[in-house]
């Protein structure tokens, strides 16, 4: 049975993660997969409209769900599909998040009208629009990290709207009653307007109805150029930069020149009027001769659009967050009870999490073509899956169930940062132009990502040492050793990988900007970590510290590793600073108190916690 039972649950656990990878299917005649995979650059990047919705539906609101009035449930493409080619539909749709309370009153709402107490439509806002921008463009005066909560909600309000109001802006021009039918009148009457010569004395082509028309969708055109937030329209196969992909205006604005539609244009358009017209036969047809041009012309492009839409519909880290969650529980309760059937259980389950957090890691590598830490976002990423890669190593060591507690506990809580970093957009944004190398992303990058996860490995086992001292009676001499030499071996391996990866920094520096070293505060911070992590090798060395001591030390080490990894980022200065996120210094503020307060209890004598558990027990048992 103890053999059974872990590859069971092992089983059970690989059966439901090959579920999440099936291909999302169709709830009605739509072929809304298909549209999801159609490419389109935005913001610099070529991504699927699946990645333009959902990025978009957690910049609007937080969340990638929205439900419709009759309370059916929408995928994020059908979402974009209404905010495209049914705006007034769309518009009902309460997904706009508004949590202060000064800003629920400036656009007279209240929570009651609110779905969930929080989101709400555009139509609930409109009236209120003009001094929600007025608003706005006073609080646009204010550096950022003076600015109030109640004006960094009204931008971010603001910057939501205009979102919104740009991707309605990408196919359809504002303010028109029938934008398609006029298209097709266009088609009529361009070639024998563009044909006709002028001659001398003519009053102006634009005097007859086909001229008025012309002119009139020359305007629309050039509106949705502006404003447009997509470029879906691919450049021609010879065309000699393949990465100037236009608006649908912009392709329209060129038909008004040459007389020639672009076919990718027209498809767009058939589909948003077979939408529009609730005709899923005409949309199906126009989203698969898209897709045959698409595939035709950009073979390699649309294959990355089909795999990163899978990837988006599998979500492999929400996977890996659930059985790093699992994996703690059993792994704790291994500790308490049948420690080596569930020892195993957990020790299975994290080896799989971290083959699911590996192929998302990969996965997103091949589609950036990038090393796998180019920003905030992949570093949580990173920083979590190398600590959980040394956790399993530990784990296969020692078998006793601490190094998969670890991996749960780090695993889980780094990926939970990945998520609310996630909302700030795009998570596979371009890069600086600074950043630009893959070889420096590759070395340094990687190299001081491993020192931050080492560095953390190693005060999160030191906080197990402590808690399960202090409020457990299971750390017994043989465990407190084993962890004891987990910590040294860690702290040492992070050592080494922080020095590495500070010195790679230094020299990357030098070939971009001029010098090794310049007291910026990443650079500050990347120091402190070596000079932290050798005051802990040298404090054991010498002998001023014993187990418990080191894993004082240790967990000072996160508060050192996280202000260097988000601390310096929200300075506002220095040529590492990304900007400042008020909720982000918030909770780093919490994070580094609460291991203060950790180590205040560690310093307390054991013979007082021991004396506790004792007068403690009586009333436990009651």
């Amino acid at each position: 049975m103890k053999k059974l039972l872990p590859s069971l649950a092992a089983f059970v656990v690989i059966a439901g993660l090959v579920a999440t990878l099936r291909a999302p299917r169709n709830s009605e005649a739509y072929d809304i997969a298909a549209f999801s995979q159609l490419p389109t650059l935005v913001n610099g990047r070529i991504k699927p409209l699946d990645t333009v919705a959902r990025t978009s539906l957690l910049t609007i609101q937080g969340r990638q769900r929205v439900t419709s009035a009759d309370g059916r449930s929408l995928a994020p493409a059908e979402w974009l599909l209404d905010v495209l080619h049914r705006p007034a539909q769309a518009d009902g749709y309460q997904t706009f998040e508004i949590v202060h309370p000064d800003v629920l009153a400036l656009l007279n709402l209240t929570t009651e009208q609110g779905a969930g107490g929080k989101r709400f439509s555009l139509q609930q806002m409109l009236r209120s629009l003009p001094e929600l921008d007025r608003q706005a463009r006073l609080a646009d005066g204010v550096e950022h990290a003076l600015r109030s909560t109640f004006q960094r909600a009204i931008v971010q309000l603001r910057n939501a709207v205009l979102l919104y109001q740009h991707l309605q802006t990408s196919m359809v021009p504002p303010g028109t009653d029938d934008f398609f039918a006029q298209l097709e009148q266009l088609e009529r009457v361009l070639p024998a307007a563009l044909q006709a010569p002028l001659t001398a004395g003519q009053a102006s082509p634009h005097a007859s109805p086909a001229g008025k028309l012309i002119l009139e969708m020359g305007t629309a055109f050039a509106t949705m150029e502006r404003f447009a937030f997509l470029h879906p329209i691919p450049p021609a196969p010879n065309a000699p930069d393949q990465s100037n992909w236009k608006t649908v205006g912009a392709a329209w604005s060129e038909t008004l020149e040459n007389g020639s539609i672009d076919p990718a244009a027209r498809d767009f358009a058939t589909l948003g009027r077979a939408w529009r017209d609730r005709q899923p036969e005409a949309f199906n047809g126009a989203v698969a001769s898209h897709q045959e041009h698409i595939d035709a012309a950009f073979p390699g492009v649309h294959t990355r659009a089909i795999v990163e839409t899978r990837f988006n519909s599998s979500q492999p880290f929400y996977s890996s967050a659930v059985l790093y969650v699992i994996t703690f529980l059993v792994g704790v309760f291994a500790w308490l009870k049948w420690p080596e059937l569930l020892g195993n259980i957990a020790f299975r389950i994290v080896v799989i999490a971290f083959a699911v957090t590996t192929l998302g890691i990969v996965t997103r590598m091949w589609l950036e073509a990038r090393p796998p830490v180019t920003n905030l976002y992949s570093s949580a990423l990173f920083v979590g899956w190398g600590a959980v890669g040394l956790c399993v190593i530990l784990e296969y060591i020692y078998r006793n169930a601490i190094g998969s507690v670890a991996a749960g506990l780090i695993g889980f809580a780094t990926l939970l940062i990945a998520h609310h970093l996630a909302l700030g957009g795009d998570t596979m944004e371009m890069m600086r132009a600074v950043l630009d190398s893959n070889f420096w992303l590759a070395t340094h990058v990687v190299t001081i990502t491993v020192g931050y996860s080492a560095t953390f490995l190693a005060g999160f086992l030191a906080i197990i040492y402590v808690m399960r001292g202090l409020l457990t009676r299971s750390l017994d001499a043989r465990t407190a050793d084993a962890i004891g030499r987990m910590i040294y071996g860690i702290v040492c391996f992070g050592t080494l990988f922080s020095l590495v990866g500070t010195v790679l920094g230094g020299i990357w520096a030098d070939q971009s900007w001029g010098r090794f070293w310049g007291w910026d505060p990443k650079e500050n911070g990347a120091l402190i970590i070596v000079i932290w992590n050798a005051i802990i090798l040298h404090a054991r060395w010498g002998g001023y510290v014993r187990t418990r001591g080191l894993a004082v030390l240790a967990i000072f080490g996160n508060v050192v590793t996280a202000w260097s990894w988000f601390g310096v980022n929200m300075l506002g200065v220095g040529l590492h600073s990304y900007g400042f996120m008020d909720a982000a210094f918030w909770w780093l503020v919490m994070f580094a108190f609460s291991q203060l307060l950790i180590i205040a209890a560690a310093s307390v004598p054991l013979e007082y916690w021991r004396s506790f558990r004792k007068t403690s027990r009586p009333a436990a048992a009651h």
